[in-house]
């Protein structure tokens, strides 16, 4: 099986850095194989392949967005195609619809689902599990909820990749991840590998490559 790392060699990804674990998602993507850069600015998305939106808080993760002058730009660049992967409150600013929003909030959106906030509660309700993940192989993945989010309604375009406790907490749509947990979190970097994969494979830069042994 190809590596994902040599797929990768030509490809750039950002890390959207207004708050949360931007830190984090950039050391799991190095580790991966892939070039990096954060982005703070509208102009830091010129060049890039795709696109981490991290965990953090989604509402002022929106209220950042709209005062940087970064909503129409992100929604562009999620528009034209590119891979984009959002981890926990990066699911819901990915999502198209949010049950529980602000009204006033915003999202990048691209993602035919509808997020849920805070589905599996609050701050200290959070927790660890071995997640089934099929596309990943058969040893699940440690999954860290922090006042994680769920997917309550999905569109005919997206691909469930897990669940739990009858709640929907991995999808892919075309070129959008998103995760309700925070994969950056942990030692595993099978589901950045994953996504590495994805934007390789837009990219041209090499076939998607799936990657089944724990890293």
């Amino acid at each position: 099986m190809t590596s994902p790392a040599a797929d990768s060699a030509a490809v750039t990804i950002g890390v959207l850095a207004l708050q949360g674990d931007v830190r984090e998602h950039i050391g799991a993507l190095a580790g991966s194989g892939a070039r990096t850069r954060t982005v703070r600015q509208a102009a830091d998305l010129d060049g890039l392949d795709g696109l981490v939106i991290p965990g953090g808080e989604s509402t002022t993760m929106s209220i950042l967005a709209v005062r940087d002058r970064l909503l129409e730009p992100l929604r562009d660049f999620a528009g034209s195609g590119r891979p984009c992967f959002g981890s926990c409150a990066g699911l819901i600013f990915l999502a198209d619809h949010v049950a529980d929003g602000r009204a006033d909030q915003q999202t990048m959106g691209g993602l035919d689902v509808t997020a849920l906030r805070n589905a599996f509660g609050r701050q200290v309700d959070s927790f660890e599990t071995d997640l089934p993940v099929p596309v990943l192989g058969t040893e699940p993945f440690p999954a860290v909820f922090i006042r994680a989010p769920a997917i309550t309604e999905v569109g005919p375009q997206v691909e469930v990749l897990a669940s739990l406790e009858d709640k929907i907490v991995a999808v892919r749509q075309d070129s959008l991840l998103a995760t309700a947990f925070h994969p950056e979190l942990t030692d595993d970097s099978r589901f950045h590998r994953y996504f590495v994969g994805m934007v390789a494979a837009h990219r041209g830069a090499g076939p998607e490559s799936i990657v089944r042994e724990r890293a």
